[in-house]
């Protein structure tokens, strides 16, 4: 967030806990986009601070392990808790805010995804399941809103260290810290927020002026794709 009010940008952030502390020169709202008024308050505060979005960042997202460490017995609810989060937030936040930037003939939306959708990891089947459906979703919107100049784009983090980072890493290995251990990515270290921070204002700015609908990974080389 800090570097887009570096670039001189207006910035709306918003999060479900008003405990969450903006970055100084932010404009904040509380708000749960987990649901349909959630995503409008959002909305509507966006347009009364901002008078309009240029520019739409869904970085909302993530998911608990399922106990038993297995896909088939992920309880229904967490399975809509994930969708809810993962994806279907950035469906109504787009369906608020999107037809304004077509209505102006330019715009960029990016939707933080993972890097980590390949490694089948059944006690996060729900999360990868509810990522690549927005990866899809990313693609099938930057294909209708490409002829109005909006572009659509999905970004893929791989470890971060965030706080709280290491237990979700603990999760999702399987392990206790020493068995479940995993290595460390090819560019010899883990991602720091900047370096995500970094590649979403690259992919919002004229640079990227001819790029719309890819999945852009930034995860230090550990997940390649095809």
């Amino acid at each position: 967030m800090r570097q887009f009010l570096d670039a001189g940008a207006e910035v709306l952030a918003t999060a479900r806990s008003a405990a969450y502390t903006a970055p100084e020169g932010a404009a904040f709202v509380t708000a749960d986009i987990r649901t349909q008024a959630g995503a409008q308050a959002l909305a509507e505060a966006a347009h009364e601070t901002l008078g309009g979005v240029d520019i739409l960042v869904h970085n909302a997202g993530g998911a608990q392990a399922n106990a038993d460490g297995g896909a088939l017995t992920i309880p229904a609810g967490d399975w809509q808790d994930a969708l809810e989060l993962n994806l279907l937030a950035a469906v109504r936040l787009n369906s608020l805010l999107a037809p304004g930037m077509r209505e102006r003939g330019s715009g960029a939306i990016v939707h933080i995804s993972t890097a980590a959708l390949l490694p089948p990891v059944p006690a996060f089947a729900h999360y990868q399941a509810a990522k690549a459906g927005l990866e899809s979703y990313s693609r099938a919107l930057a294909a209708e809103l490409a002829p109005y100049g909006v572009r659509v784009n999905a970004l893929g983090p791989g470890r971060t260290a965030t706080p709280g980072g290491e237990e979700t890493r603990r999760r999702w290995a399987g392990g206790d810290g020493e068995s479940g251990a995993i290595g460390t990515p090819p560019l010899g270290r883990e991602g720091r927020p900047d370096d995500i921070a970094d590649a979403v204002l690259f992919l919002v700015s004229d640079r990227a002026r001819w790029t719309t609908g890819t999945y852009f990974s930034v995860d230090g080389g550990e997940y390649p794709r095809n």
